[in-house]
């Protein structure tokens, strides 16, 4: 990939001249001659296509974004405790966390997961985590999403099931799950099976929720972690579009019409950096999306062409050093959000460079999220900052940026061939690579870290609440598996395993059989492993 890198010039190349992280000249003034010669501004109303200006006619003042905080514990009990805390104390959303043996397709159990389970994240083994997990919550009135993706077409089978059990109606069940497997073989690498076996599933998803939950959201491309990984923001957003048109264009091959499922797609992005940037990335990509969808695609519906996001503050934006200078950064972090226009905040917490966040920490960026609504005015009024000189023409150049790098993709072969290659991936870790670089000689300016740095501050001697390993809610996480097991018909998981397996060999939508298999109490390691037998399991390119 040859897309622009933005890096500081050198101070000897001229010590006024800006560029920002997608390559971009910032100017020192902005008239209405810049936005004309940029494309001048879009004069469509919020509501209306291209949706540059929100996706709603009142954005915030009908109603304001839905807030959550990224949890998970050992165990779902532990877990259920956390979210009646944060609803408790205001939180609309729920964005449930798993460890790293079920988002791998493993049991608690498995000899991949020991030192896993009890870490980071919520373990899940079989249905009756989520039974517990979600107890006393109405999820008519808080939604959920699941961050969850090589393991996500059984998880989601296992949030439907719950919700069946529990007598709600899944045709009308709201959620999310991100589900977003392409992101994964670029930035995080919680992948089981081959790529074009991973596309097969995420289309199974949405096939399967178009005719049976047509109100959740399958899949919510996460262009978060692109940018985690090194991307710039044009790049986040351009690579995400790539995906999130495979994914349509591989759901239309099975004969359903772009508005049964456009629609239901949403978008987890990434906020950290210069604030004037990150609004303008999200008004352009917003514009961009919708011509995407109506034009390009032809949706009738102009719903399906709505940019619907979750956007909050982005880990690799925070530091260890200094940590309560991440309590200011979150707070600009949730502005740029609600300036730009996002109908979820997911904002990280201050201590979330070294631990998983206490409740004093979730609880601060939650007041922080209540506070814009509350006390500053980010809901009185519809895009803000429309109509300035410098936004309209930032929002003009970002889009343009956006479409080079969507075009130069295409070139190349298409996003499936390119991250099946590796070479998005190989693009964006050297990015991180010199981002890393210009963070340790200066020359990317970072406070606290190589700007008004301490003397102490390399004894990482700072107030911060540590979550320590918890071996005994790992064992008993495996106990309550082994006790599921030994309670279940085993002769009904073993049919449900063998219709799962035929139906990924006759390459039939696998949903229907997952949810057979969950309903029975099959284990996530169970149903992941008859796939494999299957599938088989990636193998990641090396590239030099």
């Amino acid at each position: 990939m040859t897309a622009e890198t933005a890096k500081k010039p050198a101070p000897e190349a001229d010590e006024n001249r800006v560029v920002n992280e997608s390559g971009i000249e910032i100017k020192t003034l902005y008239t209405a001659k810049d936005v004309v010669e940029s494309g001048g501004v879009d004069a469509s109303l919020p509501g209306k296509p291209p949706f540059t200006r929100g996706i709603h006619g009142e954005m915030y003042r009908k109603r304001p974004w839905t807030m959550r905080q990224y949890t998970g514990f050992a165990n779902a009990a532990d877990t259920n405790e956390r979210f009646h805390y944060l609803i408790r104390n205001g939180q609309t959303g729920l964005n449930v966390a798993f460890d790293l043996a079920t988002q791998c397709g493993y049991d608690s159990d498995a000899p991949e997961a020991l030192g896993e389970v009890g870490r980071v994240g919520m373990a899940v083994d079989t249905l009756k985590d989520f039974e517990i997990a979600f107890d006393g919550i109405d999820l008519d009135k808080i939604t959920v999403s699941l961050t969850i993706n090589g393991s996500a077409a059984i998880l989601i089978a296992m949030y439907l099931a719950m919700a069946e059990k529990r007598g709600y109606d899944t045709k009308s069940l709201r959620g999310t799950a991100q589900n977003d497997i392409l992101k994964e073989f670029i930035g995080r690498g919680t992948w089981i099976y081959p790529v074009d076996a991973s596309m097969k599933l995420v289309a199974d998803t949405i096939e399967y929720c178009a005719h049976n939950a047509p109100k959740y959201s399958p899949v919510s491309v996460c262009g978060y972690h692109i940018r985690e990984s090194g991307a710039s923001p044009a790049e986040e957003m351009a690579y995400a579009f790539c995906i999130a048109k495979a994914y349509m264009d591989d759901v239309l091959k099975r004969g359903l019409d772009v508005d049964e499922f456009a629609g239901r797609l949403s978008f987890n992005f990434n906020i950290f950096g210069n604030l004037f940037e990150q609004v303008a990335k999200f008004r352009a990509a917003r514009r961009l999306w919708g011509k995407i969808v109506l034009e390009e695609y032809g949706a009738t519906n102009p719903k399906s062409g709505w940019m619907r996001m979750i956007a909050g503050g982005g880990g690799f934006g925070l530091t260890i050093q200094q940590p309560e200078n991440n309590i200011m950064r979150g707070a600009y972090y949730a502005l740029v959000a609600a300036l730009s226009g996002a109908q979820t905040m997911a904002l990280c917490c201050y201590d979330e460079a070294y631990t998983i966040p206490t409740p004093k920490a979730q609880k601060l960026s939650l007041r922080t999220m209540q506070l814009l609504i509350e006390e500053i005015g980010l809901t009185d009024t519809v895009d803000p900052l429309g109509g300035s000189y410098y936004i309209e023409t930032l929002t003009n150049q970002m889009e343009q940026k956006m479409i080079d790098i969507m075009a130069q993709v295409d070139r190349e072969g298409g996003i499936v061939k390119s991250v099946s290659e590796g070479r998005i991936q190989s693009h964006v870790s050297q990015q991180a690579y010199e981002h890393q670089r210009d963070i340790q000689s200066g020359a990317f300016p970072k406070v606290g870290v190589n700007r008004y740095v301490d003397e102490d501050d390399g004894e990482e001697q700072h107030d911060v609440e540590l979550h320590p390993y918890d071996e005994a809610g790992a064992q008993a996480q495996v106990d309550a598996l082994h006790k599921v097991k030994a309670e279940r018909d085993e002769a009904a998981v073993q049919a449900a395993l063998a219709k799962l397996r035929e139906d990924a060999q006759a390459d039939r939508n696998v949903m229907p059989a997952l949810m057979e298999a969950v309903k029975a109490y099959a284990t996530v390691g169970e149903m992941s492993d008859t796939m494999v037998e299957v599938f088989g399991r990636y193998q990641e390119p090396i590239r030099f």
